[in-house]
């Protein structure tokens, strides 16, 4: 299969199951990875796995109209074979795909929690404005961006690597504005590259998804959280977004702190499941 029609068929099967399920089964850095040649195709375009050989990871979807065929599992056992150990996202955590790890053996290694909030209206009698210290993206940023965001989330093992390129291949989708992305200045007080803090706003109709949230570990405690997202909601209002939406780790016990006093619910979890095989025998 060339590069561009696993791209084109990829894209084309994460519209339908989004579609159909509300939830994409492919992320982001999974398809730019595979538009780079990065990560690779096994399946066709009723049942198909965007593969990482470096990572050992895997995301696996079937088209709607292919379900319940047994398709899913024959893939996902197809890349058992081929790749032995690997870990595999379920966006959703849909009962097909926990069907799936289970008869595999699969183990659940990371749960990703998707929460949502109605967006707040803006204060009664005052310009809906960005707060102090808070100022839209501009492109002399972007490698201040990126430090900031490489020790923000340094423990994250997708969002800390992003590159150069993985930003300006965001940057480049449809979705983006730099309007969309806000930062705080930096204050000497963090090793983040010029920034102390930035948030990212993805927006997708009535739903404003806050993309990133990232706030330099030398400043944590300083409030940079509780304005910068106060920031994204001035832009997802100017938006005319109705519904937030974000993903935080489960374990992110502060992060989650901060969002449920903003208001946010849990709506869908995502769980990463590994394939271990035994090599005992």
């Amino acid at each position: 299969m060339s590069g561009d029609t696993a791209i084109q068929q990829a894209r084309a099967l994460a519209a339908a199951c989004a579609a159909h399920d509300g939830v994409p089964p492919f992320n982001d850095q999974a398809l730019v990875e595979l538009e780079r040649g990065e990560r690779r195709t096994i399946g066709d375009a009723h049942a198909l796995a965007v593969v990482s050989d470096r990572d050992r990871e895997v995301e696996l979807a079937v088209a709607p109209d292919a379900r319940g065929q047994g398709r899913g599992l024959a893939l996902a056992r197809r890349v058992a074979d081929e790749l032995g150990t690997f870990d595999a996202w379920s966006h959703g955590d849909l009962p097909a795909a926990r069907a799936i790890a289970e008869a595999l053996g699969m183990t659940s290694v990371r749960t990703l929690l998707q929460l949502r909030a109605p967006v707040p209206a803006a204060p009664a009698e005052v310009p809906d404005r960005l707060p102090d210290g808070v100022r839209p993206f501009e492109p002399a940023d972007a490698s201040a961006l990126l430090a900031l965001n490489a020790v923000a989330f340094a423990d994250h093992p997708e969002q800390g690597r992003m590159t150069a390129d993985d930003l300006a291949a965001r940057m480049a989708e449809p979705w983006h504005d730099d309007a969309n992305l806000v930062v705080i200045d930096g204050t000497g007080a963090s090793d983040s590259g010029g920034l102390d803090a930035f948030g990212w706003v993805k927006p997708d109709g009535d739903i404003a998804e806050l993309y990133v949230l990232g706030v330099s570990p030398a400043r944590q405690g300083a409030g940079l959280g509780k304005r910068m997202l106060a920031a994204v909601f001035v832009r997802m209002r100017a938006l005319g977004a109705t519904t937030a939406h974000l993903y935080v780790e489960g374990d992110n016990a502060p992060a989650l702190a901060l969002y449920e006093r903003a208001g946010f619910e849990r709506w869908a979890i995502d769980v990463r499941w590994r394939h271990a095989p035994s090599t005992d025998g």
